[in-house]
C-alpha cells in the first residue's frame, strides 16, 4: 500500500449540527453557519463494496503496513501517531513535529481488578507521552497543521497538561505560543513545563471557561492558530490512541473502554476512532465506551442523566482532579454521539473515591495524575450497578503521569487532604464519602519519622510486614 494519501482518502470538513461541508476552517474551528464545531470525515472510505469496485483501504494491508513501520527508523514511523498516517488528514511530511509520542504501554492492573470486582482489567497509559500526559497525540498533528499553514504564533487556554504539551510542540517547530491559564486552579507540575518550554504565559483572574472566551476573541482578530480540543486535528490525532490500543490487544476489542470526562475531546477522539475503525472492517465490534467525571464537574453527566443530552447546562467546575475541572465541555455533542452509538454509560465520582482510586492504581506499581483515577473509581461504580460485569474486559484510559500533581499525593498519604475535605462537609457520618474516607487510611503511606537507629528501622519494618 502507498504512503501517500489519495483522493478517495482525503479527508473533508464538515459540521457537527448543520452538515455544512466548508472547503476550510475559521480562525475559530466553528461553523460558519451555525458555529458549532466541525469535524473530518473520510468520504473515500465508503466506496466500493463488492470484488469488482474494492474499498479505497484494505485492512488486512494496513495492518501489515503499520505492524512494518514499528522497525522503521524513519522519524514518522516511530511515532505512534503518524505511523497510522493513512486514517489521518494529509499534512506533508516537511511540516511534521514529532517528538516520538504515542507508543504508550498497555498494562494488567490485577490490584485493581480485584478492587473494582473485574477480572481482566488493563490500562493505556497515556500518561507515558513525551511531555507526560494524552495531549501530545493530539498537539503533534494540529501543531504542525499550524506549522504547514505558516503561524508564528499558537496559543491554547488550559488547565495544565494541554499548554505544556502545545508549548512543547511549538519550541520543536520554531514557533511561539501563548498559553491563557485559570490563576490559582492549575498544578504547578505543568505549569512548570510550559515555562520551561519558553511559553508566554497568562494567569487570568477567571476559570477555564473564561479563559477559552478570552482566547476565542483572540483568535479572530489577531493571526494565533488555536490549538484547543475544538481544533478537529487534535481529534484526529488524539484518536490514535485507540488505534494503537486495539493493535495491540490483536485487533479484538475489550468490552468496555473508560475515559476520563472534561472538555470531552479526549473521549470524542476515541469514539471517533472506534467507528472509523469498524466502518473499516479492522475491528469486528464496538467496544462500549464509558465517560467518568468528577462530581464538581459534571455538566456532561448531569446533561445525560437529567435532560437525556438534549443541553447541557455549564457549572461552576470544582474538584482537586484540575485536569477536568471544566463546567462548559466544548465536545460535549461529540462526546454525546459516540456514547450512543457504543451503548456506552456515564458516571460521576466524589473527590474521596477519586483519591483512593488514585492509590490503588499507584499500588499496581502504575500511578497516575488524579484525573486518570476518575477511570477506576467510576468502573467500581459500573460494577456495582451491573452495567459491567465481572467477566468483561475492561481498558481504563489513563491520561496523566503521577508527577504531574505531585502536591495532591503527598496530600493523600499523609492525610491532609481528606481533613480538608472533611471540614468542607462532604463526608458526613453514614454517608458513602465516608466509608470511602475510613478505607483512606488502609491505602496512605506516609514517610515514618525515625531516629537515625538500625534497630528503629527494623522495628518499622517488623511493623509493616504484620500489617
Amino acid at each position: 500500500m502507498s504512503i501517500a494519501q489519495n483522493t478517495e482518502t482525503a479527508a473533508k470538513l464538515r459540521c457537527i449540527s448543520c452538515g455544512a461541508a466548508p472547503d476550510s476552517a475559521a480562525q475559530d474551528f466553528r461553523c460558519t453557519a451555525c458555529g458549532d464545531l466541525l469535524e473530518f470525515f473520510f468520504p473515500g472510505w465508503t466506496f466500493g463494496s463488492d470484488a469488482f469496485n474494492p474499498p479505497a483501504l484494505d485492512p488486512a494491508a494496513l495492518k501489515a503496513l503499520w505492524l512494518d513501520r514499528r522497525a522503521s527508523g524513519e522519524a514518522l514511523d516511530q511515532s505512534g501517531v503518524w505511523r497510522f498516517r493513512e486514517l489521518l488528514p494529509h499534512i506533508a511530511a516537511e511540516h511534521a513535529i514529532t517528538l516520538g509520542e504515542g507508543n504508550t504501554p498497555l498494562y494488567r492492573l490485577p490490584r485493581c481488578a480485584r478492587a473494582a470486582g473485574v477480572e481482566n482489567l488493563r490500562a493505556k497509559h497515556q500518561g507515558m507521552n513525551p511531555t507526560a500526559s494524552f495531549k501530545d497525540t493530539g498537539m503533534t498533528f494540529a501543531a504542525s497543521s499550524a506549522h504547514e499553514r505558516k503561524f508564528r504564533w499558537v496559543a491554547c487556554a488550559s488547565t495544565g497538561n494541554t499548554s505544556a504539551s502545545m508549548a512543547a510542540y511549538a519550541a520543536r517547530g520554531n514557533m511561539h505560543s501563548l498559553v491563557l491559564i485559570p490563576e490559582g486552579k492549575i498544578s504547578w507540575g505543568k505549569l512548570s513545563q510550559a515555562l520551561d518550554y519558553g511559553a508566554l504565559t497568562c494567569q487570568l483572574r477567571t476559570d477555564f471557561d473564561g479563559c477559552v472566551r478570552i482566547l476565542t476573541d483572540l483568535v479572530r482578530q489577531k493571526p494565533v492558530y488555536l490549538l484547543n480540543s475544538v481544533n478537529p486535528y487534535r481529534i484526529e490525532g488524539q484518536k490514535t490512541a485507540a488505534i494503537e490500543l486495539m493493535e495491540q490487544l490483536g485487533w479484538e476489542p475489550p468490552d468496555h473502554i473508560i475515559v476520563p470526562g472534561g472538555n470531552l475531546g479526549n473521549s470524542s477522539a476515541i469514539g471517533k476512532a472506534l467507528l472509523e475503525m469498524l466502518e473499516l472492517k479492522l475491528i469486528s465490534r464496538l467496544p462500549k465506551l464509558s465517560i467518568i467525571q468528577a462530581h464538581g464537574a459534571n455538566p456532561f453527566y448531569r446533561s445525560v442523566r437529567e435532560f437525556g443530552g438534549k443541553k447541557i447546562e455549564p457549572v461552576i467546575a470544582d474538584t482537586l482532579a484540575t485536569a477536568i475541572r471544566i463546567g462548559n465541555p466544548a465536545s460535549w455533542k461529540k462526546a454525546l454521539r459516540v456514547l450512543q452509538a457504543t451503548g456506552g454509560e456515564v458516571e460521576e465520582v466524589s473527590e474521596v473515591e477519586i483519591a483512593n482510586a488514585k492509590a490503588e492504581i499507584g499500588a499496581d506499581g502504575i500511578g497516575c495524575e488524579p484525573a486518570s483515577a476518575v477511570t477506576l473509581a467510576g468502573l467500581k461504580k459500573l460494577h456495582r450497578s451491573g452495567f459491567v460485569k465481572s467477566g468483561d474486559s475492561v481498558v481504563l484510559i489513563l491520561t496523566g503521569h503521577a508527577l504531574k500533581d505531585p502536591d495532591f499525593t503527598i496530600k493523600f498519604h499523609r492525610g491532609d487532604l481528606f481533613a480538608d475535605i472533611l471540614v468542607a462537609g462532604s463526608c458526613a457520618s453514614g454517608t458513602p464519602d465516608a466509608a470511602e474516607a475510613a478505607k483512606a487510611r488502609y491505602l496512605q503511606r506516609a514517610p515514618i519519622v525515625l531516629d537515625a537507629d538500625l534497630g528503629a528501622v527494623i522495628a518499622a519494618l517488623d511493623a509493616a510486614e504484620r500489617t
